[in-house]
């Protein structure tokens, strides 16, 4: 009984994320429906209560605003912009040299940003000018801009990861150590793919003018204070001097630092960059919530336990179910947003993934590049659908552009399958 009313009211959900209502409320609404027809209606009353309670008092959680708040400050100041322009001058003159600067200039962003769709957000709005202007095939540009977001779900601090570590109770440290080397080893990908279609097709990205030396020292200050920070939050998180809570503080005040130091951020830049990231940190604060109040629905319907043990008994292969299991996450984030889909499906998948043996923290880093392919794919690809809507490009032609580092996600995703230690090996390095 319990797990048929759990069955209907799951798709219930599946419909209500289809009618556009937030996905937090969404999943509040129903985990509390569910909770007072199996458990009694004062029950769930206290339960709701409960909840929201613990997550706007729990002091772990303000990690969410200040992430947001240091690529709201990045932005709005022109950090993203001085980056983008460092990479440029660098290797601007090589094929496809520009495409390839919004590869490493989103990446060093990324690492004061904790969203992957303000990444491709931010890079839509500085790199598409600067690639139109020399003259750069569309399919390349919004190809490149859309894909580089993706980063943003592994390169800490990831909200993704964040929120995955909360669902599971894992180590946000840990997760967040197990993202670099995969991030970085996709990068390369992605210069590679980019490399080799503008060699095969110059004239797909022409390229820009050599700079200087003297152009690109002078471009290199706002890089080096980046990757300091950088290194200081998730150093001081591998070492023990603090939480990913207190990293994030300490990066959200360097980063104010050094935006006022260059002189790019205004008193009401700074009022805008503190709106944006309340209202993006509630949001999240939100979907924590709903999925708390939902995973205390779906735990007394004996879902998950079942499923972990009917999947268990299979004689198959357990990657054959491992398998499964990640086209599930991609199929499920094909038709609503994959974030969402993430906070849905882990508590259900979570306990077979255990019982199979396998390390929930490279299960994790796997599931994260399943987001990436889903952020990239129709019919619901969220960071195709950002580009779009700054850059007014096509969506067929964004989605053409996307396809090759498709192809490079999904070659990663294989060898993360077949070496887990490209995941696991940073993590246990600092654990010893």
């Amino acid at each position: 009984m319990n797990e048929v009313t759990g069955i209907v009211l799951l798709l219930l959900l599946l419909l209500l994320f289809g009618t556009g209502i937030e996905l937090g409320f969404a999943m509040a609404v129903i985990g509390f429906l569910g909770f007072a027809y199996l458990k009694g209606f004062g029950v769930a009353t206290n339960l709701i209560a409960r909840d929201l309670f613990d997550v706007i008092t729990n002091y772990g959680y303000t990690v969410f605003p200040l992430f947001i708040l240091m690529g709201q400050i990045g932005f709005h100041s022109g950090i993203a912009k001085n980056l983008y322009d460092a990479a440029h001058k660098f290797i601007g003159h090589i094929p496809g040299g520009l495409a390839i600067a919004t590869i490493l200039g989103g990446s060093a962003f990324k690492s004061i940003c904790g969203s992957a769709t303000a990444t491709t957000a931010t890079f839509a709005s500085v790199a598409m000018p600067e690639m139109d202007r020399y003259g750069y095939d569309q399919r390349l540009s919004t190809g490149t801009i859309a894909t580089v977001g993706t980063l943003g779900c592994l390169i800490p601090p990831s909200v993704v990861l964040i929120l995955y570590g909360i669902i599971t109770e894992q180590s946000i440290g840990k997760l967040f150590l197990a993202g670099i080397v995969p991030a970085l080893i996709i990068a390369l990908f992605f210069v590679g793919i980019i490399y080799g279609w503008a060699r095969i097709n110059p004239r797909l990205a022409p390229v820009s003018e050599r700079s200087s030396w003297k152009e690109r020292t002078r471009a290199l200050p706002p890089v080096l204070l980046v990757v300091i920070i950088f290194l200081i939050m998730i150093g001081g998180i591998m070492l023990g001097y603090f939480t990913p809570t207190e990293a994030g503080s300490v990066g959200a005040f360097a980063v104010l630092l050094l935006a006022l130091f260059r002189g790019g951020l205004t008193f009401k830049k700074y009022a805008l960059s503190l709106s944006e990231s309340i209202r993006t940190a509630g949001m999240f604060l939100m979907l924590i919530t709903g999925s708390l109040i939902l995973g205390h629905f779906i735990a007394v319907t004996n879902i998950p336990q079942g499923i972990a043990d009917y999947l268990t008994t299979l004689k198959v292969n357990r990657y054959l179910i491992l398998l499964l299991i990640c086209l599930v996450y991609e199929l499920g984030g094909t038709f609503i947003e994959d974030l969402a889909f993430m906070i849905l499906a882990t508590p259900i998948f979570f306990p077979t993934i255990l019982k199979l043996g396998f390390d929930p923290i490279w299960f994790g880093i796997l599931i994260c590049v399943v987001i990436m392919v889903g952020m990239i794919i129709p019919p619901v690809a969220i960071a195709v659908f950002v580009v779009k809507n700054i850059t007014k490009v096509p969506t067929a032609t964004i989605y053409k552009g996307s396809a090759p580092f498709l192809i490079g996600l999904i070659l990663f995703w294989g060898l993360l399958l077949l070496f887990p230690q490209l995941a696991l090996w940073l993590p246990s390095l600092f654990s010893q």
